[in-house]
């Protein structure tokens, strides 16, 4: 009765038809899938819409989504973190009273036993499911905080013994009766992953350890550990990363792979001998991230045809250029997901391979067995690519050799280190590239930067002191017709003004006019102006885009870029 009320209502409602739940019913009698299940793969209804339909049939209320002001660490705490996940159930506070979200209120069972372990009084509310994991994975407090330092400090058993113990494919969030120094290292690669931070610092001192995160591009401090956990908890992350415990000496690099959240996460490890013992760096690469389409990467309307021309071309070299950590991987990886096609052979070359694409070959630099850059690109060539990536041209020997892969027929993709894109022609110069070769080669040159990306929330508007604006380039009659924002302070943003980073852009389209300065073997300046004469947009423009759209503030394009560049 229950089933064929649901299906009445998502025929009457117009989210299927009679035919698409039939199909399913036939599905579901062979596999014993569910039909919300089967109408999802068959995308002959969304998750949205059959959330939406479950909230009409039981009159619960709809939610599209779990904010931070609506998850009660203390109510989400009294739950089984795997209670929650298993039943695809999550409690939370909303105007006031308990709600338990639920993705099909069809299944009574979990909805009875919160309703008891939260004392009865209790509303419901349905979500999509996405929405609901999404929400355990981001807010469900992870045990630990206050409690595990006062485990550390009490800790009789022997820390580095417990530091040494395996590991194994477990979801870290589930290893909550871990030893104390585990769950320690536990919870701060949790709240990085839960923050968004990209890289984990770990910095010894005289008396105690500091933990900091870099989130958007800055270094916040989370946490300080007493100075007796250091030689274990380095010890736990050496195990992690399979590296040397006895070698305290020298530099080592190593890569941890966990899951979190249901998530596998890859992560990079370089450990640096200190005054006061051994740093630790993390890096944190989400093997799941997928990239956006090269159209909503940003670009203006006339860098987007540019890029998007240039990939088109069967030939040449097309250059990404900024100081790391400015987005270049991400850039051309977006460029490489564009061009990932059944009839195009792709392969490239890494130190290291971040992210894994389907379709694509992906070769890892290793020096010391001699795969180097040079190497690797000699043994790509003879493997009939269409495209081919190289993580970075680091000398002229790769230079050389990419430069005669884009002369004889193929795409190649590369990144740079200079501050604008002109600057790369004379980088190339530098490395002992011929001109003529580099006139006839490069195609494309990309620079760009990251600015931190105003939180929508609390954003407030204001009016920037007039030296900024000067340093832009903007002038007082230009700033009347734009409204400029400043970082407000919401939970939403963690207090910070700012959530997410965007790029700004200065593509360089290497035209005949370029190509013949570049014979001549014109300076940087001659090129650059060439290179606006032509249409460029300086980064510094680009960013006043960025400003003028609400997205950022003028204080943040002022610190990657200047009118003077």
């Amino acid at each position: 009765m229950i089933k064929k009320a649901l299906e009445d209502i998502l025929v009457s409602s117009g989210v299927v038809n009679t035919q698409q739940v039939e199909e399913c019913q036939k599905e579901i009698e062979s596999t014993g899938a569910s039909l919300d299940r089967c109408l999802i793969e068959k995308q002959f209804a969304t998750a949205e819409q059959l959330a939406k339909a479950y909230a009409e049939y039981a009159s619960y209320e709809y939610i599209d989504a779990i904010t931070e002001k609506e998850a009660d660490l203390e109510l989400l705490g009294k739950i089984p973190l795997q209670f929650l996940r298993d039943n695809v159930v999550i409690p939370i506070k909303k105007d006031g009273a308990i709600t338990v979200v639920t993705s099909n209120p069809l299944n009574f069972q979990p909805l009875d036993e919160l309703t008891m372990l939260l004392g009865g009084e209790v509303k419901y509310a349905v979500a999509p499911e996405a929405t609901i994991i999404e929400a355990i994975n981001k807010f469900y407090p992870l045990e630990g905080g206050k409690q595990m330092m006062e485990e550390l400090e009490e800790e009789d058993k022997e820390l580095d013994e417990v530091a040494l113990e395996g590991i194994d494919e477990k979801d870290i969030m589930t290893m909550a009766s871990e030893a104390p120094v585990i769950k320690l290292v536990n919870q701060i690669l949790f709240q990085a992953v839960k923050r968004g931070a990209s890289d984990i610092h770990i910095e010894p001192f005289e008396k105690e350890l500091r933990v900091r995160f870099r989130i958007d591009g800055v270094m916040q401090t989370v946490m300080t550990v007493p100075k007796r956990i250091q030689g274990a908890l380095v010890s736990r992350i050496k195990i992690m990363a399979n590296l040397d415990i006895a070698e305290k000496r020298i530099p080592q690099d190593g890569r941890i792979n966990i899951k979190l959240a249901d998530k596998a996460v890859d992560i990079r490890v370089s450990i640096l001998p200190v005054a006061y013992g051994e740093r630790v760096v993390m890096r944190l690469l989400d093997k799941s991230r997928s990239f956006k389409p090269l159209e909503e990467m940003g670009l203006s309307e006339q860098d987007y045809k540019w890029v998007s021309e240039a990939i088109e071309e069967p030939n040449g070299i097309i250059f990404v250029t900024g100081p790391t950590g400015s987005g270049k991987t991400t850039t051309l990886y977006s460029v490489l997901s564009a061009l990932n096609k059944p009839d195009t052979n792709i392969i490239t070359v890494e130190d290291p391979v971040e992210y894994q694409l389907a379709g694509i070959g992906q070769v890892q630099v290793k020096d010391k067995v001699g795969m180097t850059f040079a190497s690797a690109l000699r043994s790509i060539l003879r493997q009939d690519p269409d495209v081919v990536m190289i993580g970075e041209i680091r000398d002229q020997e790769t230079a050389q050799i990419a430069i005669q892969a884009a002369l004889t027929g193929h795409l190649v993709l590369s990144t740079l280190h200079t501050n604008d894109a002109p600057a790369s022609i004379t980088r190339l110069v530098d490395m002992g590239v011929e001109p003529f070769l580099i006139a006839s080669s490069v195609e494309l040159i990309i620079a760009q930067r990251l600015v931190r990306k105003l939180c929508e929330k609390c954003r407030k508007q204001y009016n920037p002191p007039e030296d900024l604006l000067r340093r832009l380039g903007i002038t007082p009659e230009e700033a009347k017709g734009i409204t400029f924002y400043e970082p407000g302070k919401c939970s939403e943003c963690s207090e910070s003004g700012y959530k997410g980073r965007i790029p700004i852009f200065e593509v360089m389209k290497v035209s005949e006019d370029i190509a013949k300065l570049i014979m001549e073997r014109a300076d940087t300046g001659q090129i650059k102006k060439q290179a606006i004469a032509d249409g460029m947009t300086l980064l510094v423009q680009d960013g006043i885009r960025r400003i003028k759209e609400g997205l950022t503030t003028v204080e943040e394009v002022l610190s990657v870029a200047t009118a003077g560049e």
